[in-house]
């Protein structure tokens, strides 16, 4: 990682960039919330490394010329814009000729159930602005305002892009009923340029 250029999209907080700096690569980090952008901050200072921090909205075009970056590391993070297909574009723009881009996708499975995960009270998609029900559950749990996903616009949308999908991983909440009945929540992916 010496040298390389990674950008944690989406990814503030302090949590995954401290490793990329040990290893050697230059960071930046694109977060739309100021309470993560300040956390990243304050790791960083606190670890001692350089870091690149902006404070944007990953649903906009990303402030960076094409062929940027070696990596972009991406958490569960889609799960707060409405339209994620136009992110993907993005990501396949600034990323250098053999770039990876490091996904974490939230499968929607929870979105479907109750607190406790045991009994289904919504539909998909999930999805706030277009449904009252939805709106009042994100209120309550105050958990910002989140969308789910399908797979076709979560990996096939980064095929469409141009995106070539190398390996794929999935897991579960690590607790709860949905984990206890080993029903996987997330998906990880591994895409290069």
């Amino acid at each position: 990682m010496r040298g390389k250029k990674v950008l944690g999209l989406a990814s503030g907080g302090g949590q995954q960039m401290p490793i990329f700096t040990a290893l050697g690569a230059e960071c930046t980090v694109l977060d739309y919330s100021d309470r993560q952008i300040e956390q990243e901050r304050m790791v960083a200072q606190r670890e001692g490394y350089l870091i690149t921090l902006l404070q944007e909205d990953m649903s906009k075009p990303l402030p960076f010329p094409d062929d940027t970056f070696d990596m972009i590391f991406h958490p569960v993070s889609n799960c707060y814009i409405e339209e994620v297909k136009p992110l993907w574009k993005e990501c396949y723009r600034v990323l250098k000729k053999g770039g990876v881009l490091l996904s974490g996708l939230d499968t929607g499975v929870n979105y479907l159930f109750d607190e406790e995960e045991k009994t289904l009270i919504n539909t998909l998609p999930f999805n706030p602005l277009n449904n009252e029900e939805h709106l009042r559950q994100m209120q309550k749990s105050n958990g910002g305002i989140q969308f789910s996903h399908t797979l076709e616009e979560q990996i096939n949308g980064q095929l469409e892009a141009g995106f070539t999908l190398l390996s794929l991983y999935d897991d579960t909440n690590g607790y709860g009923n949905l984990h206890e009945h080993n029903v996987a929540s997330y998906i990880a992916t591994r895409s290069i340029k």
